[in-house]
């Protein structure tokens, strides 16, 4: 087995690294916070959360906070274990190089 196997696919863009690092440091965001702290377009943003959401590491939540559409993306379980086996690995991975 390669040292990078236990590595997760999903999380190879940096940008899903970085929504997920929010994610999983605050438990959950709203749109235009991970737009702006990831200094991302609609589109960028919105179709790389499509992605993690597909694959059951986030939830998204759509309501109006008075007249305005808010979307909130909250950590799964599910997301949470997959991104700590994915640090984990990468963990592995750099000890393994530094040898």
């Amino acid at each position: 087995m390669a040292i990078i196997d236990g590595l997760n696919k999903v999380f190879e863009s940096k940008i899903r690294l970085g929504i997920m690092s929010v994610l999983v440091a605050n438990g959950s965001s709203d749109f235009a916070t991970l737009k702006s702290l990831l200094e991302l377009t609609d589109g960028n943003l919105a179709s790389h959360t499509r992605s993690l959401e597909e694959a059951g590491y986030l939830t998204c939540e759509k309501k109006f906070v008075g007249r305005k559409p808010n979307t909130t993306y909250i950590v799964t379980e599910e997301g949470r274990k997959a991104f700590a086996a994915h640090i984990d690995a990468m963990e592995r991975f750099l000890k393994e190089c530094r040898s």
